[in-house]
């Protein structure tokens, strides 16, 4: 098991490098002049060139990419923003704790509400429960979350004042983001456990395991549940990775100062070095989710982990 880890984090390296040599090239060919938006439009032509000269513009693009390359990996220097000049490294430490618990909370919520459908939905197949679950993860699926959003601001901020409309602070400061941001991971998940609920059901040792007494709550919940884990597994860490990576409008409209709304605030002021850098710290934390997905499976499943540990002793008897 040790060595397929090893494996895996050695393969995030070249993943790693492709995400960041691709941000980094969109970045240099996307319009705009970094330049003229931090100096303003009323900057003369030397000033620009200037400006150009002290931000590396006018290097040629591989050298650019090298050089950028060399201070990230190799240097772990993750220079300053071009536009207020604050610490890069700095920032991040500070705004991806908010993103990881709003996307925490976020994957609690959609697979606490979603999983419970997907198996009601399953044991009641056709009903009116069935039904009334599928309905009610199309909806959620169809909803955009920038418009839940607002409703859910004038419901429990401007009309109730339960919740705050916006900023940071307490874990209320989050229900409503994560309210606004889970509907299509609940739907997701209660679609995803129904498909995997209904092809457990169906096999023989749930049907021998009715025959001998079994109460229902046992069967379903130990035996077909445990054994159709894998793919709610896996759209769990897929969901939690498009969390990291999906909250910017989320973050924008309740004023959190999470990852999502620094990159975008980036993106729009062309800071090309906090966008590079923000992106590349989500595709880590993205394959170090991945890598947690890989070893729930085998928690979940003990074929997984004696196919990986009977990997590790063949290699240790070839070598012998």
């Amino acid at each position: 098991m040790g060595r397929y880890i090893v494996k895996r984090l050695l393969w995030m390296i070249p993943i790693v490098l492709g995400v960041a040599i691709l941000v980094f090239t969109l970045m240099t060919f996307c319009p705009g002049d970094p330049a003229e938006i931090i100096l303003g439009s009323t900057a003369t032509e030397e000033n620009l060139e200037a400006m150009r000269e002290e931000l590396g513009l006018n290097d040629p693009y591989l050298v650019r990419l090298g050089t950028f390359l060399k201070d990230t990996f190799l240097r772990f220097d993750l220079g300053d923003s071009w536009i207020t000049g604050a610490s890069i490294a700095a920032s991040i430490k500070e705004r991806l704790p908010r993103t990881l618990t709003l996307s925490i909370v976020m994957m609690l919520i959609s697979f606490g509400i979603g999983v419970p459908l997907g198996i009601i939905a399953a044991v009641h197949q056709n009903g009116w429960q069935d039904n009334l679950c599928m309905i009610m993860a199309l909806v959620g699926i169809s909803i955009p979350s920038f418009w839940l959003a607002l409703l859910l601001i004038l419901l429990f901020s401007v009309k109730l004042n339960w919740l705050p409309a916006m900023g940071i602070g307490g874990l209320e400061y989050y229900i409503l983001p994560a309210m606004a941001g889970c509907t299509g991971g609940i739907a997701a998940s209660a679609r995803q456990t129904r498909s995997s609920m209904l092809d457990v059901i169906r096999a023989d040792y749930i049907t021998t395991a009715r025959a001998k007494g079994v109460p229902e709550g046992k069967v379903i919940f130990k035996h077909a549940l445990k054994n159709g884990m894998i793919p709610i597994i896996t759209v769990m860490g897929t969901h939690f990775g498009k969390h990291l990576g999906g909250t910017m409008v989320i973050e924008t409209i309740f004023g959190i100062p999470g990852m999502g709304q620094m990159i975008i605030s980036a993106v729009n002021n062309r800071d090309y070095p906090v966008v590079q850098i923000g992106s590349v710290f989500l595709a880590i934390a993205f394959s170090f989710c991945m890598l947690g997905v890989d070893l729930m499976y085998a928690a979940v499943d003990p074929r997984i982990k004696a196919r990986y540990a009977g990997k590790g002793r063949k290699k240790v008897k070839s070598h012998g």
